[in-house]
């Protein structure tokens, strides 16, 4: 199901995320990257996007983002836009939002993966709302995925930095 090609101008993918993309609790800016894609299949009607860590110590990770309805017509999320409104839909993030929300794994931890992924969707809408959470989103889009694509970086705080 892979096949979107997705990147950023902040990290590479399995390189280091820059703190500005961290959650303000951390020390960052809360700053989402910035995204851009292409190979998108030509039927695809709606994207989607998702900041999911699955580290956290949770047993089922840590969602940080959940964007749908997203225009197709759009190639790529400016740096910041995690927070801004526009002509998509936010869902909540584990942290009770509905907006992006950057890393801050636990202290002492070794550094975290995030997986930004970027959903090709065959509807123009899911059809849901703000309070949406990322295991909601992904069960209601299963059956509309036409393509995925995934930009893993990593972000963790030294291990004295006694947050």
């Amino acid at each position: 199901m892979d096949g979107i090609v997705l990147s950023s101008a902040q990290f590479t993918d399995g390189g280091g995320i820059p703190l500005s993309m961290a959650h303000l609790s951390v020390g960052g800016e809360n700053r989402s990257p910035q995204l851009v894609w292409g190979d998108l299949p030509p039927s695809t009607r709606s994207l989607a996007i998702t900041c999911w860590d699955p580290d956290a110590p949770t047993t089922v990770g840590f969602s940080h983002w959940v964007r749908f309805d997203i225009p197709s017509s759009r190639t790529e999320m400016p740096e910041g836009a995690g927070t801004e409104a526009g002509d998509w839909v936010d869902g909540f993030t584990d942290f009770g939002e509905s907006h992006y929300g950057g890393m801050a794994p636990p202290p002492g931890d070794d550094p975290h993966r995030y997986q930004f992924t970027l959903y090709a969707l065959d509807v123009p809408s899911l059809e849901l709302g703000a309070t949406t959470t990322y295991a909601r989103f992904r069960f209601a889009s299963r059956a509309h995925v036409l393509a995925t694509g995934t930009l893993t970086g990593r972000f963790g705080l030294p291990k004295d930095s006694g947050r």
